[in-house]
C-alpha cells in the first residue's frame, strides 16, 4: 500500500481559451475537471495504473466530497480528516494555441490543532500496511511546517521510505528528518542550499551536497530541460519526452507516483524513474490535471531515457 498525504486538498478546473485579457468576457472552448494537490494527484495517477494506495489529508465541503468520490472511483482508498471551510477549487487557464498556462489558486480550508492531531493519528495507523509514503504540497492556513516534519519522522521511525515534495519552511523543517527522496525544482533547490543552480554541474553539486549532509536523494525537475536524478551512488540526466503537450498540470506529481511504486515494491529506483516520467508524459497528453491513461504510460515507458551523468 502506498500512502499519500495532502494537507491542502484541491480539485482543478481547467479552462481552454483562445486568449486571456482583462475587462473582457472570455468563453472557453472546453472545460475539464481534474485532481489537485500533490499527494492526491499522485493517488489519482496510482489509481490509473492500478497501484494500491490510500489518500490522507484534510478535506471539507462539497468540493471535498467530490474529490473523495473521484479518487474512490479511480480505485484509491481515502481516509481524510474533515475540517471546516471548503476543499480548494483551483482554476487553470490554458491557451488553445499551446503558448502557455496559468493557475489561480486559493486557501479555503480551516484547520485546527485538533484536526492536525487527527491526521497524525490516522497517518500512524496507516503505517501498519504502508510500503512507501508521498507527502506533498503547501500547508493550508493554520498548519505549521512542523506537521510535515512530524509525518516524515513517523514514517522513518517505521523504516518506511518517504518521498517529499514541498517548499519553503515546510521543506526545510521536514528535511531534518531525512526523507528518502525529494523532488525540488531549481528554485526549491536554491532555497535549500543557497548555492547557484543555473547549470547542470551546479545543480549536481547542490544536490550532492544535500545528500552528503542529510542522506536525501533528489530528482530535480528542470521544466523543458527534463530532470537530473541525483541518487545515492549514481546520477542520471532524464531528457524530456517529445510530445504534443495538452497541459502540464500534475505531470510532476506523476513522477512522485512512479518512484513510490518502485520504493513500495523494493525495485531499483531506475524503474521508478522510468515509470514516473512515462506517467508524467501521459499526464501531459490529457487536458485534466494529473489525469492519464495506462496505455499511454505503457507506451511511453520505452521512450524514457536515463543517461548516466558526471560533471
Amino acid at each position: 500500500m502506498i500512502v499519500t498525504v495532502t494537507p491542502n486538498t484541491a480539485i482543478d478546473r481547467t479552462l481552454f481559451v483562445p486568449e486571456f485579457r482583462l475587462d473582457k468576457t472570455i468563453r472557453s472552448s472546453r472545460t475539464v475537471l481534474g485532481m489537485g494537490g500533490k499527494g492526491t494527484d499522485a493517488s489519482w495517477v496510482l489509481g490509473a495504473i492500478g497501484a494500491p494506495n490510500r489518500a490522507l489529508g484534510f478535506a471539507a465541503g462539497l468540493a471535498g466530497k467530490r474529490l473523495q468520490m473521484m479518487l474512490e472511483e479511480r480505485g484509491s482508498e481515502t481516509d481524510f480528516v474533515w475540517v471546516e471551510g471548503e476543499t480548494r477549487v483551483n482554476i487553470i487557464i490554458v491557451a488553445d494555441d499551446g503558448s502557455g498556462q496559468s493557475t489561480f489558486t486559493m486557501d479555503t480550508l480551516k484547520v485546527t490543532a485538533a484536526h492536525q492531531l487527527q491526521l497524525k493519528e490516522r497517518f500512524s495507523a496507516s503505517m501498519a500496511d504502508a510500503k512507501s509514503v508521498i507527502i506533498g504540497g503547501s500547508p493550508p492556513g493554520g498548519v505549521e511546517p512542523q506537521l510535515y516534519a512530524d509525518l516524515v519522522s513517523e514514517a522513518r521511525r517505521h523504516a518506511i521510505p518517504v518521498i517529499l515534495d514541498a517548499s519553503g519552511e515546510t521543506l526545510r523543517a521536514a528535511l531534518e528528518f531525512h526523507p528518502t527522496i525529494m523532488k525540488p525544482n531549481r528554485d526549491e533547490l536554491l532555497q535549500i542550499t543557497g548555492k547557484p543552480v543555473d547549470s547542470l554541474p551546479e545543480i549536481y553539486a547542490a544536490a550532492r551536497d544535500v545528500y552528503a549532509r542529510l542522506g536525501v536523494q533528489m530528482v530535480v525537475t528542470l521544466g523543458g530541460d527534463g530532470a537530473l536524478a541525483v541518487l545515492a551512488e549514481r546520477t542520471y540526466r532524464i531528457p524530456p519526452l517529445a510530445l504534443e503537450v495538452v497541459s502540464t498540470a500534475g505531470a510532476g506529481d506523476a513522477v512522485l507516483a512512479g518512484m513510490a511504486v518502485s520504493l513500495a515494491e523494493g525495485n531499483p529506483l531506475e524503474e521508478g524513474l522510468r515509470l514516473g516520467f512515462a506517467a508524467a508524459g501521459a499526464v501531459m497528453l490529457t487536458p485534466a490535471t494529473a489525469d492519464c491513461r495506462k496505455e499511454d504510460v505503457d507506451r511511453l515507458l520505452e521512450q524514457v531515457h536515463l543517461i548516466p551523468y558526471s560533471p
